[in-house]
């Protein structure tokens, strides 16, 4: 068997899909994760929601791209999105670019195809320049 790659760590994207879902709470999680006998005891609630992340980056990303480039549209959220900034700085009241990975917008849905349509929906808000996003995620799992 031959391995190409496998990740094993819960990242940025893949954090951003699997917390919206956890419906306990994570503070009293962690604070009794030493202690094995109160820690087995929690019951461990997950929502039955669908969560895809759409990751919007600047041009140029991986490589050099452009700092400062004000950003429009991110005050649309309700409660069928999220976003999750990462590559920003409020600089004069005015939300900027300030990396390559700029912000993950999430989408909350019923079925995975809900859950997309709700992603897209809120990154058609959204607006800097340069920016880009893939367009495929998730078509590998809806059928249309």
């Amino acid at each position: 068997i031959k391995v190409i790659e496998y990740n094993v760590r819960l990242g940025d994207p893949e954090t951003q899909v699997v917390l919206p879902r956890l419906k306990s709470d994570l503070l009293d999680l962690f604070s009794t994760i030493n202690d094995v006998d109160t820690f087995n005891k929690k019951t461990i609630e997950i929502s039955d929601q669908y969560c895809s992340t759409v990751i919007l980056t600047s041009k140029g990303y991986p490589g050099k791209y452009s700092k400062g480039l004000p950003i429009s549209g991110i005050k649309k959220v309700d409660n069928r999105n999220l976003i999750f900034q990462a590559g920003t700085i409020n600089k004069n009241n005015q939300i900027q670019t300030n990396g390559g990975r700029v912000i993950a917008v999430g989408g909350l849905g019923n079925n995975i195809k809900l859950s997309l349509k709700n992603s897209y929906d809120l990154v058609d808000n959204i607006h800097f320049e340069g920016m880009y996003y893939r367009k495929d995620i998730g078509s590998d799992l809806v059928t249309k």
